[in-house]
């Protein structure tokens, strides 16, 4: 339980003004067709997450030494300092494809999501708590709990959320779990 929850808890505060959910907002604006986004962000999710987190684990299990847990506690830290920066998208990103709400969220989600903030931080759980499905269980619900109301409320929830608040409340957990990883491999 402490892998979802703390996987859930970390993407959505991480995902707040991060690109992917300016692009949840950009995608609701051009279909207005919530329930194909919705699907479309919670299969790329899936797909993107999953293998994040099994790359996370493999990783761990091949890398078993104490450097590479220190890595890992660094990396939650690193990606503490990375949450305090926010995303804009492209413009490039901003014009989806003419292939219907589904298949273009699906797609740009599922691109926009590589090497993003919210991945990396998949990986580094996934090394932390060995547990593909839960990790990705964890990250994906997080991303749900973050994309789904800025495909619904659009930039209303955006002008209404401090989003620099939410932003040192993900650094936060953050660095506060890379802390606790040093201070148990240093004690």
């Amino acid at each position: 339980m402490d892998a979802f929850l703390t996987s859930t808890a970390i993407v959505a505060l991480a995902e707040m003004g991060d690109k992917t959910q300016l692009l949840a907002i950009l995608l609701a604006a051009r279909f207005r067709r919530p329930v194909p986004i919705i699907l479309g962000i919670l299969a790329a999710t899936l797909a993107n997450h999953a293998l994040a987190a099994f790359v996370g684990v493999e990783a761990a299990n091949l890398l078993n030494g104490r450097w590479f847990q220190y890595a890992v506690a660094l990396g939650f830290v690193a990606m503490g300092l990375w949450t305090l920066v926010p995303d804009k998208i492209d413009d490039e990103q901003a014009k989806p494809a003419r292939h219907g709400a589904f298949l273009t969220t699906l797609v740009c989600f599922f691109l926009v999501e590589m090497g993003d903030k919210t991945q990396v931080a998949t990986i580094a759980l996934g090394a932390r708590f060995h547990d593909v499905a839960t990790v990705a269980a964890g990250t994906t619900i997080g991303m749900m709990i973050a994309n789904v109301p800025a495909v619904l409320l659009g930039d209303a929830i955006l002008k209404r959320v401090p989003i620099r608040l939410v932003h040192a409340v993900a650094a936060a957990l953050f660095i506060a779990i890379g802390a606790t990883m040093l201070a148990r491999l240093l004690s």
